[in-house]
């Protein structure tokens, strides 16, 4: 029997898939259906004869997709949102066999985006996530290939318009919006916090005049200190999430406030805001990449340039010291 249950509650998959002579194939899965799956695919691919010299992978693209889903994809905290738009991507590129996948027809897919307009960094994002989904199935060996998007050099981006709210915005937004909406606003316009980090904060993650964010971009945890009235306004409970909110009606009340907002910030513009009155403030620039979270002070040099005293060593300290004459 090559699937059993343990004692645990879990599922082991043990099983041979050319016999005791082959290799085998040990997995515990936390559900039935996931073990059975796993086992049917391991068989299907004995059955390729691939050690006979079959060299072609005529596995298509969604095929491919199941796989790192099966064996990857699932074991982690974002992989529901990795496997949607790895979908969209293998969708656009029309779901090929990945022996028909190459360089060129990569390079031709992004460039018929371009013409659809779509912009380049969402399309280095897409190619980025599908060269993840390949990379990853050759290191678990479940793909023998060259990964198709190696060597394939990203567009170059533009960098993108970068807006805040005035201090007239923020108090014109904060009057249209009510209950949860106002003190997710709240809290991203006063610690920077993403969309988000902010919208799916608990209760345990506030505390003593500290917000811990859990759910970040690059995976680390950032306390960011907040105000006892702060803290008061958005901690309804201790535990469990704190709030309830709607993402489509937050952007139009959003846009409603600022119309020219930049094509893809929306929400963005809340930690725009807060960056760039924490540099008018007078804050510190390292001070704000801790705050942040970013990992390179090159990301947060963008807002540099807001601070009153942004160079203004350039008059100080050149040879004539603030003046014309030595």
């Amino acid at each position: 029997m090559t699937i059993k249950k343990r004692t645990d509650g879990r599922y082991e998959v043990d099983i041979y898939a050319r016999g005791r002579s082959g290799k085998r194939f040990r997995r515990i899965f936390d559900r039935k259906q996931e073990a059975v799956l796993f086992e049917r695919y391991v068989i299907a691919n004995a059955e390729k004869k691939e050690w006979l010299g079959a060299s072609v992978d005529r596995r298509t693209l969604t095929e491919l997709l199941d796989t790192w889903w099966l064996l990857y994809g699932q074991t982690q905290e974002n992989g529901e949102t990795e496997k949607r738009h790895l979908n969209k991507t293998i969708r656009a590129l029309g779901d090929p066999a990945v022996n028909r996948l190459s360089k060129r027809t990569i390079a031709q897919h992004r460039s018929q985006r371009l013409e659809d307009g779509i912009s380049a960094a969402t399309i280095n994002r897409d190619i980025y996530r599908l060269s993840g989904m390949f990379s990853t199935l050759i290191k678990m060996e479940e793909f023998s290939k060259e990964n198709p998007c190696k060597g394939l050099e990203p567009l170059k981006e533009t960098p993108p318009a970068m807006t805040y709210l005035t201090k007239s915005e923020i108090g014109r937004l904060l009057e249209t919006l009510t209950g949860d909406d106002r003190r997710v606003a709240l809290l991203c316009l006063s610690t920077g916090a993403r969309w988000g980090e902010g919208s799916t904060l608990r209760g345990e993650q506030v505390n003593h005049g500290r917000v811990t964010f859990l759910k970040t971009k690059n995976g680390k945890r950032r306390i960011v200190p907040i105000s006892e009235e702060l803290e008061s306004e958005i901690k309804t409970s201790d535990t469990g999430p704190l709030f309830r909110v709607d993402y489509e009606n937050f952007c139009e009340r959003l846009r409603e406030v600022k119309p020219d907002l930049p094509r893809g910030q929306a929400t963005h513009v809340l930690r725009h805001t807060f960056a760039s009155w924490f540099m008018m403030n007078g804050g510190n620039i390292i001070a704000l990449q801790q705050i942040l979270g970013h990992a390179s002070i090159q990301q947060t040099m963008v807002y540099a340039h807001v601070a009153p005293d942004y160079l203004q060593h350039a008059v100080l300290l050149n040879p004539f010291s603030g003046g014309i004459s030595l």
